[in-house]
């Protein structure tokens, strides 16, 4: 969804309020049991930033990097002791920037914990192409997941409605892949490795549509994308995603 003349705390507020509606119109209750874990969805829900969660968990201040990369990682696989790890060392190896290796380690050490329902606030500008920079806060922008059972259920932030600023990032975008797909393609050595290269095998290209239109003018707006098929496993206390999926491709067809 999408509303003008908002931003990303309207989208918050919104996105509880249909959570707890569908909540109440589904068990009459906001106290809920999905798989043995109690969940509350009364409110007010936690609100908290990357950073902070980050901190509370692992006790690394990504503030405290500046732009040193090359500590930012040494420090981050040291605090998740991954040296075994060859997967998840190679990935906070291969980060370009210190947003990308925050967001990392949020993901590895953080996702998972967060059972009852958080909004995680103020990604790095670097991996939210289409979020609007913080008002208050440089590198970061007016972006917010919410979590529930430590899985992801709404994306949402202030929509980029600079033109300039929306191209700039469109187009690192655009570099960033060139530049993996280039080196993954030099790469000979696992299947692993293989897929990789076939899964960023593709072309990444501007949308020169949608940047003419923001040169033409956009107001200023938020958006919010909620998963809904996650927000009836939590409903309906189902534990996997296939028993609530209306059309469940991936089942085998029963022939009576």
């Amino acid at each position: 969804m999408y509303e003008a003349y908002s931003d990303y705390e309207n989208m918050i507020n919104m996105t509880e309020d249909i959570i707890v509606s569908c909540a109440l119109a589904v068990n009459d209750k906001l106290i809920l049991d999905y798989q043995g874990l109690e969940i509350c969805l009364e409110r007010p829900w936690r609100r908290e930033t990357m950073h902070n969660l980050v901190k509370e968990v692992t006790g690394i201040d990504f503030n405290d990097f500046s732009d040193d990369l090359t500590t930012a990682k040494e420090v981050a696989m040291r605090a998740l002791n991954i040296d075994g790890d060859n997967k998840v060392t190679s990935t906070i190896e291969e980060c370009p920037t210190i947003g990308h290796v925050l967001n990392e380690v949020f993901e590895i050490a953080v996702e998972h914990r967060l059972l009852q329902p958080t909004f995680v606030l103020d990604y790095p500008i670097e991996i939210s192409p289409f979020a609007k920079p913080h008002r208050r806060r440089a590198g970061l922008t007016e972006r917010f997941e919410l979590f529930i059972c430590g899985r992801e259920m709404a994306n949402a932030f202030s929509e980029l409605t600079d033109p300039l600023d929306q191209r700039e990032r469109l187009e690192e975008q655009v570099r960033q892949h060139n530049k993996k797909k280039t080196l993954l393609s030099d790469t000979i050595g696992s299947k692993e490795i293989r897929r990789s290269v076939d899964d960023d095998a593709y072309d990444v290209t501007l949308d020169e549509d949608f940047l003419t239109a923001l040169e033409y003018g956009m107001p200023p707006a938020s958006g919010m994308g909620l998963g809904i098929d996650r927000l009836v496993m939590l409903l309906t206390n189902s534990a996997s995603i296939r028993d609530v999926i209306a059309f469940p491709v991936l089942k085998s067809q029963q022939l009576s």
